[in-house]
């Protein structure tokens, strides 16, 4: 036989480095050791098979070809070892042995080995608030909780779920509660937003609009203080706010690494408790690798290192460490934070940092919105996807991008393009000028991607001045004190007509684009004029006219009504 390999841990990177390494090296040894009794199932896929999208647990563990990835699959099929329902106690990295315990014999035994794989993954955050430990307060941890929770809500235990936490596994949970089992289901975010740190404000009201639309609460700003029971049972979620009925809970805020059997080997771990890795995914023994959940990964943006939680992740990660445990010197070289997730009707994409993030990492960040069709505009079902794009105006590299619009491919495709050009350091340049598959049923002439980067060429060459989504929405809640400025409306009288009714004549100025150039003496000098239209490109070109006109008391309004429409705003005429 080869050398020795012994894998800690097998959902995914684990047995991903375990195949990897046995096509490359066949006369190999390899072992994986996993606590649980299942392994290598689709985790990301939970919160489908809760929702019945994904009819049976057993598809979350089945290759693409139905064979279900168990200990007898591992061995016969890839000549891997795979030994469930076993713990891994202590590392002695002098003797290259793992302590290893059978969880149901009790007997203890050391496996040595010439190279070991921690894949040891994340566990969920538990929140220290009383009743956290109640019968129906879960976390999404494993499958087996997946199936505790599908077999409650089956036999119809469940009336009332409070998800507390609005990232993507909450809002996930949250739709599978609702659009199958017709559950009513809050969500409870503290930040001022769901998904916060990973889409701008604005998306994440849009994706909120959408989910209270299709029957979900959504509360931000508001944590959970406790959660109360009644015999044992969770029984209801109280906040500084509200109290909530309950059935069932979900407790979705965040993850940390399973580090500590790293750590008790004297292994190098960062102060956020990842285990930190060079390129080639080493510990700081060289004998022994990490990927996965556990492990710290350095931002290609920023340049710092962080946990990143993510299937598509760990998979990449253990190729890379099969490579290397073969002898073929291969590199990591990080993340980005590529994401798309679906709720319900909509999907919500981002690549790189948001604009709050780049702000805060001390970039010269600005960011550019449109709203364009995701095909050409005369193919019948061609819709609108708002984009947006932050970059740095000093260097214009490409920051972020962000992404919403229906349940198609159309984000998908724009967010991977943007984010293979960030992941090689390109600019609003190379956006602009990215080549983009063209055919009417699926893209315009033009891609949405590259307008959104020709938007951003005109901010950072002082071609475009913009008022934010936040701005306009400021103005609009307080439009009687607002006497300095007016709305030129560039839209069809009849699109326009319901809002200079509800503003004035005065205040709302209709002026469609077709006519602007014939009757621009007629508007106001002594008056900052924000100027709309669906999409912010008409916008933009009247801005050009108007400041050649002498007219530059003028904002244009990014994204347009294509945005704003999608945020649920009280002031929109019904």
């Amino acid at each position: 036989m080869g050398k020795k390999i012994v894998i800690i841990g097998g959902v995914a990177a684990g047995p991903k480095s375990a195949c990897r390494v046995k096509r490359l090296l066949p006369d190999a040894e390899v072992t994986i050791i996993d606590q649980d009794s299942l392994i290598s199932y689709g985790g990301c896929g939970i919160p489908y098979y809760v929702s019945g999208d994904v009819s049976d647990e057993k598809e979350l563990r089945n290759t693409s070809f139905h064979m279900t990835r168990d200990e007898s699959f591992f061995l016969k099929a890839k000549g891997v070892t795979a030994r469930t329902n076993t713990l891994a106690l202590a590392i002695d990295r002098k003797q290259k042995l793992v302590l290893v315990e059978d969880i149901k014999s009790g007997a203890q035994e050391s496996i040595p080995y010439d190279n070991l794989v921690i894949t040891t993954g994340a566990r969920p955050n538990v929140l220290p608030i009383p009743g956290a430990d109640l019968d129906g307060v879960f976390t999404i941890s494993d499958l087996h909780k997946a199936i505790a929770i599908k077999e409650r809500i089956a036999r119809g235990e469940v009336t009332h779920a409070v998800v507390i936490g609005g990232g993507a596994i909450g809002i996930e949970m949250a739709e599978a509660f609702t659009d199958l089992w017709g559950i009513d289901t809050t969500i409870l975010e503290f930040m001022p937003q769901i998904m916060p740190r990973l889409v701008d404000w604005d998306f994440a009201r849009m994706l909120e609009t959408h989910l209270q639309e299709s029957g979900v609460k959504v509360f931000t700003g508001e944590a959970a203080s406790s959660i109360e029971g009644k015999d044992g049972k969770v029984c209801r979620v109280v906040t500084p706010k509200r109290t909530l009925e309950a059935d069932l809970v979900v407790m979705a805020v965040g993850v940390r690494a399973r580090s500590e059997l790293a750590q008790a080997a004297g292994l190098l771990v960062s102060a956020m408790g990842n285990i930190v890795v060079n390129e080639r995914l080493q510990t700081s023994d060289p004998n022994i690798y990490a990927a996965g959940d556990c492990i710290e990964v350095k931002n290609i943006i920023t340049g710092k290192g962080s946990i990143a939680p993510m299937g598509s992740l760990a998979n990449r990660e253990g190729r890379i460490v099969g490579d290397n445990l073969a002898g073929i010197p291969t590199r990591y070289k990080g993340w980005i934070g590529s994401f798309i997730m679906k709720g319900f009707e909509r999907c919500i994409a981002a690549t790189g940092l948001s604009l709050d993030a780049a702000l805060a990492e001390g970039f010269a960040a600005a960011a550019v919105t449109t709203a364009q069709s995701d095909r050409a505009h005369f193919f019948p079902n061609q819709t609108v996807i708002p984009l947006r794009i932050i970059f740095d105006t000093k260097t214009r590299k490409v920051l972020g991008c962000q992404g919403f619009g229906p349940m198609s491919d159309a984000v998908l495709a724009r967010i991977d393009a943007a984010a293979a050009v960030i992941g090689q350091g390109g600019t609003i340049d190379d956006l602009s000028q990215l080549e983009m598959a063209y055919a009417p049923p699926f893209s315009t002439a033009l891609d949405a991607l590259n307008a959104t980067a020709n938007v951003a060429d005109n901010l950072a060459a002082g071609r475009l001045r913009y008022v934010s989504t936040r701005e306009f929405l400021n103005w609009m809640d307080d439009f009687a004190s607002q006497p300095d400025w007016v709305a030129l409306d560039l839209r069809h009288p009849n699109e326009a007509r319901a809002f200079v009714e509800k503003y004035g004549k005065d205040r709302w100025l209709s002026v469609p684009y077709i006519e602007i150039r014939d009757r621009y003496q007629d508007l106001p000098k002594n008056k900052t004029m924000l100027i709309i239209c669906d999409a912010g490109t008409r916008s933009s070109e009247i801005q050009i006219f108007l400041d050649h006109a002498g007219l530059a008391n003028n904002l244009v309004l990014g994204g347009g009504f294509n945005l704003i429409r999608r945020m649920g705003v009280a002031w929109w005429p019904s």
